[in-house]
């Protein structure tokens, strides 16, 4: 009886720990969409003096990135996805709706991958740490968004810029 109830303790642990990392996944899209909401249509064109990536481009990246890896690790969760084109990258509402989609279709990965082991395919060594590794990306490049912004003039409003730091309320 004794061991019954640790296993069910185990188990419900595992299961606040899986909607913990799963929340947390969503917290994170929802302050890129929080970002990306603020920023008024021509900021999307911003670059940096030194060239590289607009900002739209830099959204771009983070969807196709989360393509690239739903192609190696759940290429049946890319239907009804598809890659943001550099000609496509200055439209918001095509960036909105493909990081809101790819986020979710991230999700499933996270989840199924979370109740079969803690493997990601092509990833290692788990979930937690790929988890861990896209919101370091996303975060970096969130990053010189809000620094690209500024230099072109299209600086955020400190209320967006201090907001995509309150993860309780987002």
């Amino acid at each position: 009886m004794r061991h019954g109830r640790n296993l069910t303790k185990n188990c419900d642990r595992m299961i606040v720990q899986t909607d913990q990392l799963l929340e947390t996944w969503d917290i994170h899209n929802r302050i890129n969409l929080y970002v990306l909401d603020a920023i008024a249509a021509e900021g999307l064109d911003a670059q940096s003096p030194a060239k590289g990536r607009t900002v739209g481009e830099l959204f771009a990246h983070l969807h196709n990135v989360r393509l690239m890896w739903l192609q190696a690790a759940a290429p049946e969760l890319l239907k009804g996805l598809q890659k943001i084109e550099k000609a496509d990258a200055a439209k918001k509402a095509l960036i909105r709706k493909s990081l809101t989609d790819s986020g979710k279709a991230i999700g499933k990965l996270i989840s199924q991958s979370l109740m079969a082991g803690g493997k990601i395919k092509g990833f290692k060594p788990h979930a937690a740490a790929f988890v861990g590794y896209l919101i370091s990306h996303e975060s970096h490049h969130r990053g010189q968004i809000v620094l690209l912004l500024k230099q072109a003039g299209h600086r955020l409003d400190n209320k967006v810029l201090y907001g995509m730091w309150e993860w309780g309320v987002r």
